[in-house]
C-alpha cells in the first residue's frame, strides 16, 4: 500500500519513518530543497546591519532559502522552514511537552511523548556551559519567584560548539532535527522528492486517490492510495482549501516577542538560545537573542551582537488566523494579545534588572513560527485522529490537529501527533 506524505518536518518526517516501519510504500513530498546550514559569519552583515542596508526581513529568503518569511499584517512576520526537515532545522532543538487545551478534549500523548524523548536523546543542556549571564537571569527569575527550569534539549553537548545560531541549521549535527527521521524511512525504501509542492489532493467518488504538484508551469501527478498532509498550519490549510475542502480560520502562531537589553561582552550567541525557562499560564520566558531582530529591526540597530542580551516571551495567542488556497495568510495580534505581551515583557524587564542588564529595553519583532489550528480536533476526533470532513485516505499529521496555541516549543507535540496519527492509520486499514 502506497502513502503519500506531504512535508518533510517533525509532522511528516515522523510520519514517514513509523509508516516505513510498519511496512508501507512511502513517497516524501517536500516543497523545499535539500537544506544547507548557513554558514557564512555573521561579522560579514554587521557594517550593512548598522546602515540599515540589510532592507526588510524578507530578505534573510534571499541568502537563506530555507526560511520562509510571510508578514501577514503590519507588525507580525511569520517564519517558516521550507526545506528538507521543514522548521526542525531552523529551531532551538527545545523538546517541551506542549499539552495546552488537549485534556479538554481527551487527547493524551504520554506515551508518544516518552517514546519520543528515549528515541531522540532529550535533556538539558548542561548548567556548567551557560555564559555567566545567562545563569544570574536564571538566578534572578527564581529570587522573583516565576520558577525558571533548565529546558528539556535535543542538543548532543559534546559536538555543541555553543555558536548560539540553532537557527540557522547546525553545522556541527549537534542538534536533532527531522532530517534524522527522513535518512531513517530512506534506508527502509521510502522515495523522497524536493522541490515538489503540493497544490491539491485528488478527490475520486469520495476518496482521495493522489496529489498534484506544480513546478513552475509544470504540473505532476503523484497516486496512492493514501495521502498524509504534514505541511504545516498554513501548507496543509492552503492545500485543503485549494482541493475545496474547509479547513478553519483557526490559525495560531505562538508569537514570539524579544526584550532586548544591554550588557558589555554579555556574548549570549556562546550558547544554545532558551537553555532555561520560566513557564506561566498561556506564555513562557527564555533566553534569546532574536537575529531576526538583531538584523532588521531599526530600533535594535546600533547596539553589537555581542553586547545585545535578549529575553523571550512565546505566548499562546489567540486562535484567529486565516489561510487561503493561494497561500495569502492573515494573522493579526488581537487587543488580548497585547495585552498578555504587555505583562509578559514587564516580567523579561524584572528579570534583567535583577541580572544587571541595563537599558533602553527595546521591544523586537512580532513573530511566529509555530503554526497550527486549521484542521482542528474535537472530542469526537479522538479515537479516529481525523475531522470527519476529511475525506477517505486522506489524513492530517501536523500542528494543524490542534486546537489551542501552545506558548511553548511544538517540535515534540508535533511529532507526538504524527505518531499518533499513523498508529490510527494502521488501525483503521487493518479493520477494513
Amino acid at each position: 500500500m502506497r502513502a503519500i506524505v506531504v512535508g518533510s518536518g517533525a509532522g511528516g518526517a515522523t510520519a514517514a519513518r513509523e509508516l516505513t516501519l510498519r511496512g508501507y510504500e512511502v513517497l516524501i513530498l517536500e516543497a523545499g530543497k535539500q537544506f544547507q546550514p548557513f554558514i557564512r559569519h555573521l561579522s560579514w552583515t554587521e557594517p550593512l546591519r548598522r546602515f540599515g542596508l540589510l532592507g526588510s526581513e524578507k530578505t534573510i529568503t534571499r541568502f537563506f532559502p530555507p526560511m520562509n518569511i510571510i508578514r501577514s499584517e503590519k507588525d507580525m512576520v511569520l517564519v517558516r522552514g521550507l526545506t528538507t526537515g521543514g522548521s526542525t532545522v531552523l529551531s532551538c532543538g527545545s523538546m517541551v511537552r506542549a499539552e495546552r487545551g488537549l485534556k479538554e478534549i481527551g487527547l493524551d500523548l504520554k506515551f508518544e511523548f516518552e517514546e519520543l524523548e528515549k528515541l531522540i536523546g532529550v535533556q538539558p543542556f548542561p548548567k556548567e556551559r551557560w555564559r555567566p549571564l545567562t545563569r544570574r537571569m536564571f538566578d534572578a527569575a527564581e529570587d522573583l519567584d516565576l520558577n525558571p527550569n533548565p529546558t528539556p534539549k535535543a542538543v548532543e553537548e559534546l559536538k555543541c560548539i555553543s555558536c548560539g545560531l540553532c537557527e540557522l541549521g547546525c553545522v556541527n549535527e549537534a542538534r536533532w532535527d527531522s532530517c534524522r527521521f527522513l535518512d531513517e524511512a530512506i534506508i527502509r525504501g521510502a522515495t523522497l522528492k524536493t522541490s515538489s509542492p503540493v497544490e491539491k489532493v485528488i478527490i475520486e467518488n469520495g476518496k482521495v486517490t493522489g496529489v498534484v504538484v506544480r513546478s513552475g508551469r509544470t504540473k505532476n501527478t503523484f497516486k496512492g492510495d493514501m495521502v498524509v498532509l504534514a505541511a504545516g498550519g498554513i501548507g496543509t490549510a492552503q492545500i485543503l482549501k485549494a482541493s475545496g475542502l474547509p479547513a478553519k480560520d483557526n490559525l495560531w502562531v505562538d508569537i514570539v516577542l524579544t526584550l532586548g537589553g544591554i550588557s558589555k561582552g554579555a556574548h549570549q550567541l556562546k550558547e544554545p538560545p532558551m537553555v532555561w525557562y520560566t513557564q506561566h499560564e498561556d506564555y513562557i520566558l527564555s533566553p534569546y537573542l532574536d537575529i531576526l531582530s538583531h538584523w532588521f529591526h531599526k530600533p535594535w540597530r546600533n547596539v553589537p551582537i555581542e553586547d545585545r542580551v535578549g529575553i523571550m516571551v512565546k505566548l499562546a495567542d489567540l486562535e484567529e488566523g486565516s489561510v487561503y488556497a493561494n497561500g495569502k495568510v492573515e494573522k493579526s495580534i488581537t487587543p488580548h494579545d497585547h495585552i498578555r505581551l504587555k505583562e509578559a515583557i514587564s516580567q523579561a524587564k524584572l528579570v534583567m534588572k535583577f541580572a544587571s542588564v541595563s537599558g533602553p529595553y527595546i521591544e523586537g519583532l512580532h513573530n511566529g513560527g509555530h503554526l497550527g489550528g486549521t484542521v482542528p480536533l474535537r472530542s469526537s476526533d479522538i479515537s479516529s485522529m481525523k475531522p470527519p470532513w476529511l475525506p477517505e485516505g486522506l489524513w492530517v499529521a501536523d500542528l494543524s490537529l490542534v486546537p489551542r496555541s501552545q506558548g511553548l516549543p511544538t517540535i515534540l507535540l508535533t511529532a507526538a501527533i504524527a505518531l499518533r496519527v499513523v498508529k490510527k492509520i494502521d488501525e483503521y486499514l487493518k479493520c477494513k
